[in-house]
């Protein structure tokens, strides 16, 4: 390979949310990766430091350009420059989104166990969230379409967050599932603000279908938040965009965006931007081939060593969702005593809401050494849980 992941980066003592630890801990839990962004991306923003002036700034066509160039080469859907605003993260524009298309009390529907701050973005705004509870089957997850309608039919639902590809079960929708959720939330008139953030992340092979690329009505009916950031690690850098093709709707959203003041780009949010999306695509192909590795790796050894844990087949990310399969407990008292008696830092499911209970989230995007000491506290853990469980 041409770019190296094998080499270990110490993140204590820089201010590192994952990595405000104790020492000896292993933090693998928050979707932060463990690699040093790409080199390219890296040589960008020595490159814009080194100019010393650090005023206002503009967004220029080049960013509009880089990300059109990109959705356009890899996911085979042209953006246009009129539909993109930038923000400086995807789940502040959520949070906006949520403020200025639904009113207090209204309900945002949200297909569980998922991204755990959705409910914060409803809930702290005065918003309901209604449970549309993922199908899980033992093995895979499917959407509940029946209760899917009857939640969209409730004319107090308004808005739907879509999870495109779904965090924290690695699922990519296929363009017939995403075209069916398009015509019903459109049927019911319920807008679908599909967060995209983790769709360079699929595993080699694996494509991801733009929720407003399927139809007209998708389209039409969606505000879509696209980043770089997890996919070159790039989040305390604060750049996203929201995609909104239809005129009324972007109206909407470009004012609450600015009415919250996160439309303004900081020095480096646009060179980072840019840099990685119009130089960063081989260091991105070699990351997917090696987090897909270190999944495979993680996936062989727990069905290999540790019984109690069933790894769900994903398609996307690098969080492997584990069903806990022993024990009385919930996943957030098995995740705390792997925590104390291994120093194992995971998410415990149940904060993914209904169905997550019984689940562990465990990001494997780290170097392999690292990842290998995980399994290995995490075996450690639950054979003395299991134990200490058993008596």
């Amino acid at each position: 390979m041409k770019y190296d992941f094998d080499t270990g980066i110490d993140r204590r003592d820089t201010d590192s949310l994952k990595w405000d630890v104790a020492a000896g801990e292993l933090p693998m839990w928050v979707a932060d990766m463990d690699f040093p962004t790409a080199p390219e991306v890296r040589e960008a923003i020595r490159e814009r430091a080194s100019h010393g002036v650090f005023g206002y700034c503009v967004v220029p066509d080049a960013w509009y350009e880089a990300y059109a160039g990109w959705w356009e080469r890899r996911h085979g859907f042209r953006l246009q420059k009129d539909w993109l605003i930038f923000c400086t993260g995807v789940v502040p524009a959520i949070s906006s989104v949520v403020r200025k298309l639904t009113t207090p009390a209204e309900k945002v529907l949200i297909q569980p166990p998922v991204y755990n701050i959705f409910y914060n973005s409803i809930l702290n705004n005065g918003r309901q969230v209604l449970e549309n509870p993922l199908l899980y089957d033992g093995e895979r997850y499917e959407i509940d379409f029946d209760g899917l309608e009857r939640g969209l039919a409730d004319p107090q639902t308004t808005l739907m967050i879509l999870c495109n590809p779904h965090n924290p079960v690695g699922k990519i929708w296929s363009a017939e599932e995403l075209a069916r959720i398009g015509e019903l939330c459109a049927k019911y008139h319920v807008l679908v603000l599909s967060d995209e953030i983790h769709c360079d992340l699929t595993d080699p092979g694996c494509g991801y279908t733009p929720f407003a690329a399927v139809s007209d009505t998708c389209r039409k009916n969606s505000v879509t938040c696209i980043a770089p950031t997890k996919a070159f690690n790039l989040a305390g850098i604060q750049t996203a965009a929201v995609a909104v093709p239809d005129e009324t709707i972007r109206h909407k959203v470009w004012r609450g965006l600015n009415t919250d003041e996160i439309a303004e780009p900081n020095a480096f949010a646009v060179t980072a931007a840019v840099a990685a999306f119009t130089r960063g695509e081989a260091w991105l192909d070699e990351l997917r081939e090696y987090i897909f590795g270190n999944k495979k790796l993680a996936a062989d050894y727990i069905a290999g060593e540790i019984p109690q844990l069933r790894v769900v087949p994903s398609q996307a990310t690098y969080l492997m969702w584990l069903q806990c399969l022993t024990g009385k407990k919930t996943a957030d008292d098995i995740a705390d005593d792997i925590r104390r008696r291994t120093g194992l830092y995971l998410s415990e499911g149940a904060q993914f809401g209904s169905g997550g209970e019984r689940f562990l989230r465990m990001n494997v995007a780290c170097p392999r050494a690292v990842l290998e000491d995980g399994l290995r506290r995490l075996k450690e853990g639950m054979a003395a849980y299991s134990t200490a469980s058993s008596m």
